[in-house]
C-alpha cells in the first residue's frame, strides 16, 4: 500500500517506521525540513517539505494514488483540513489523530473512517496501568465497548490444567467473556484456542470481555487453587 501520512512528528515518524517494516511504501509531508532530513535518512520513507493542506503539495505526494492517508498534524483543525482534502481526491481510507473530542463530529462528516482519540487514548492506557498492574496489556475496541485483555497464568491459578471449555462453562467466569488468544509459552507463537486446549502455568491468554467486567474477569483468571 502507498500511504501518505501528514505530519512527521513523534507519532507520524514512529507509525511511518512499523508501516515500512510491514513492507508498505510510505510518504510523510510535513513543514520542517529537519523532520523531513530525519524521515529520509533515518527512517527511510519519502518526504515531502511543506504544508499538508496545500494542494500543490498533496499532488506532488501523490495523493491521488494513496491508499490510506493518515492526519497526524499539530492540531485538530489542520487534521481536519487534511481529512476534508483528502475526501476531495478520493483517498480510499483516511484516518485521523484527535486531540479534543469536540472534533469528532466533524471528522466523520469530513470523510474520516478512523478516529483515534490520543489523548484520551493515553489517558485510559495509564488509568488501566494503575487500576489493573498485572495486566501486560489491554486493547480497546468499538469506542471502548469491548476490553481485550493479555494476561499471564501463575503456576497456581484455578485455570491452569483446565481446558477453554471447562473454563467458559464455570458459573463464576464473567458472562460475555470470552478467551480469544492463547500463549503456552513467551517464544511460541499466539494460537486461537479451541474448547479442548489447556491452559498451562506460565503461559498467557487474550481475553475478551466488558469494560464493566473488567475486576470480575481478573478476580476469576487469579483465584488460586
Amino acid at each position: 500500500m502507498y500511504v501518505l501520512i501528514g505530519g512527521a512528528g513523534l507519532m507520524g515518524l514512529s507509525l511511518a517506521q512499523k508501516l515500512v517494516e510491514l513492507g508498505h511504501t510510505i510518504a510523510v509531508i510535513d513543514i520542517d525540513p529537519i523532520a523531513c532530513r530525519y524521515a529520509r535518512e533515518q527512517v527511510g520513507v519519502i518526504a515531502f517539505e511543506g504544508s499538508a493542506v496545500k494542494t500543490e503539495v498533496l499532488l506532488e505526494a501523490g495523493i491521488r494514488k494513496a491508499d490510506a492517508l493518515v492526519a497526524t498534524l499539530r492540531n485538530d483543525a489542520l487534521n481536519l483540513a487534511l481529512v476534508t482534502l483528502a475526501k476531495h481526491y478520493g483517498v480510499p481510507y483516511i484516518l485521523s489523530r484527535m486531540r479534543h473530542s469536540d472534533f469528532a463530529e466533524p471528522l466523520r462528516l469530513a470523510g474520516a473512517h478512523r478516529i483515534i482519540g490520543a489523548i484520551e487514548l493515553a489517558v485510559s492506557t495509564m488509568v488501566n496501568a494503575i487500576e489493573y498492574p498485572q495486566v501486560e496489556s489491554m486493547m480497546h475496541f468499538e469506542q471502548g465497548q469491548i476490553e481485550v485483555l493479555k494476561l499471564s497464568i501463575p503456576n497456581n491459578c484455578y485455570i491452569v490444567g483446565r481446558s477453554i471449555a471447562e473454563i467458559a462453562q464455570n458459573p463464576q467466569f464473567p458472562t460475555g467473556s470470552l478467551i480469544i488468544g492463547y500463549q503456552p509459552h513467551p517464544h511460541e507463537d499466539l494460537i486461537i484456542p479451541n474448547g479442548s486446549t489447556r491452559v498451562e502455568p506460565n503461559s498467557t491468554i487474550l481475553v475478551a470481555t466488558k469494560p464493566g467486567l473488567l475486576h470480575q474477569v481478573i478476580d476469576f483468571i487469579e483465584q488460586c487453587q
